[in-house]
């Protein structure tokens, strides 16, 4: 039997890449997978998918292909693969965010081995290497706020506030590795306001309680839930 064969398309060319790699090699996923970054953000995304209003009648992989001008990443965009992993920022501070927009791709980007699945970092993949420890006792409330979004802020307290200030350094191992993903389970749980029952929480959810708080405070958690695809591949991994 051939092997899974995905791809993850990521927003950016650096941090997210060297993320999702390093999530697939710790983990040994038994999968093979193409990463790949889109150099845009998923408000550029929705007005291509959603350009006619009717997005069920579209392929993800043609949209792209369509909208690459890469000739390596057009290549890519025609194979096949069993799975399509989504993995974006939230960036609330973009001229182009819009709740409606976010909330209709969430709805559409639920399932792998469709359309594809979403996966939304709150503000940013970042969030992953905001920790000042492994554990870290203060994650589960630590917030951003939308002026640090738009004042272009927030990295840099990122890389003040990691553990060893350098994101290669940090969470290399497995058992490290799954700390990290598990206070993020945890923190969305946290953020639903609800005691566990499944092994992750739903992202839609989630979402709308981060929209909630971003009209009412003009903050968000800060949260990575691009690591669940992990617990999502095979809970026992992070055993």
């Amino acid at each position: 039997m051939d092997k899974p064969k995905v791809l993850v398309l990521v927003e950016g060319a650096r941090i997210d890449i060297s993320l999702m790699k390093r999530l697939f090699q710790i983990y040994e996923i038994d999968m093979k997978y193409e990463i790949v970054s889109y150099n845009t953000n998923i408000y550029v995304l929705y007005d291509e998918v959603f350009v006619d209003g009717h997005p069920e009648d579209m392929d993800i992989l043609q949209v792209l292909k369509e909208h690459e001008r890469d000739a390596e990443k057009k290549h890519i965009f025609e194979q096949e693969y069993t799975d399509i992993l989504l993995v974006f920022d939230l960036d609330p501070q973009d001229l182009l965010f819009s709740r409606t927009k976010i909330t209709e791709m969430m709805t559409f980007f639920t399932e792998s081995t469709d359309m594809g699945k979403l996966y939304l970092n709150y503000p940013m993949v970042e969030a992953f290497y905001h920790m000042k420890d492994i554990p870290d006792s203060e994650y589960s409330t630590r917030t951003v706020t939308l002026d640090e979004l738009r004042t272009h802020s927030y990295k840099k307290r990122v890389h003040e506030e990691n553990r060893n200030h350098d994101y290669s350094k940090f969470a290399t191992s497995r058992e490290e590795c799954s700390k990290v993903i598990n206070q993020n389970i945890e923190k969305g749980w946290y953020i639903l306001n609800t005691a566990p029952h499944g092994f992750f929480p739903v992202s839609g959810q989630i979402l709308d309680r981060q929209l909630d708080m971003l009209e009412a405070c003009k903050e968000l958690h800060v949260l990575c839930t691009c690591v669940y695809f992990i617990a999502e591949y095979n809970p026992k991994l992070l055993a």
